[in-house]
């Protein structure tokens, strides 16, 4: 009689941090459909901070494993093209002469969630399909195209209410979901480096935006979202440069 296969307690880790970001991404439908908007973002802000804890702690605990893989993916699936689709429809066009438009963009900004993954899987196995190129992300990844897609309702919380563009803002949706399913050489935090003499002003960029986060969480977000937006342009040169093209 053979023994049933054991495995280490600290593989298990990543993938429980990962369901935990499910949960998340559910309590954050449910304050959505209760009404509770600032509750329903806070939950997806969650589960954007723990899709990062949980492929750093699979990378630092040698825990990686292609179980582990898809369970993010379709955590990031819900979480990133579910749960903000289904907000930014309840909050702004439940009720209203644009809820089939504001649905179809929502519709398309899931879809395109779920082809950005669903090539993420791919890229897994076949060498001829990446997301990630010589320090660059390949498109928009799912946790920015989620803060990207947000916006319409961060302008909302901080006083913007007579800039009711429903018209402007589904397109605006639209086009976040389809710049996570380009070809658009996007920077990567994770695989950036900087001079070593540069570090004190990284510490305190990144002391301003958690007490940004916290004191003024919207505008905050607001600001990190149009100066990803404005990055764009110099991430494409920056990667056309690094390859001699001109």
């Amino acid at each position: 009689m053979t023994r049933p296969q054991r495995i280490k307690l600290r593989h298990l880790v990543p993938s429980i941090v990962t369901v935990f970001a499910i949960c998340a991404g559910m309590t954050s439908v449910r304050m959505s459909l209760e009404g509770h908007l600032t509750a329903s973002l806070y939950f997806i802000l969650l589960a954007v901070f723990l899709d990062a804890a949980d492929g750093r702690l699979a990378r630092y605990l040698d825990s990686t494993s292609p179980f582990g893989a898809e369970l993010d993916s379709l955590a990031d699936f819900f979480n990133f093209g579910i749960a903000p689709g289904l907000l930014l429809y309840n909050t702004l066009y439940t009720g209203t002469t644009y809820a089939s438009l504001g649905w179809l963009a929502t519709l398309v900004l899931a879809v395109c969630c779920a082809l950005r993954l669903a090539r993420f899987n791919l890229s897994i196995d076949r060498a001829d399909v990446t997301l990630k190129k010589d320090g660059f992300f390949v498109g928009v990844p799912a946790p920015a195209l989620a803060c990207l897609a947000l916006m319409p309702i961060f302008l909302h919380l901080s006083g913007w209410q007579n800039t009711d563009l429903p018209v402007a803002r589904s397109f605006y949706i639209i086009g976040v979901g389809l710049l996570a399913v380009s070809t658009i050489p996007t920077f990567s935090i994770k695989h950036a480096s900087v001079k070593i003499t540069h570090f004190p002003f990284i510490v305190v960029g990144a002391v301003i935006l958690v007490v940004g986060l916290v004191v003024y969480p919207w505008p905050t977000l607001i600001i990190g979202n149009i100066l990803y937006l404005g990055s764009l342009p110099l991430s494409y040169l920056a990667f056309r440069k690094s390859h001699g093209r001109t």
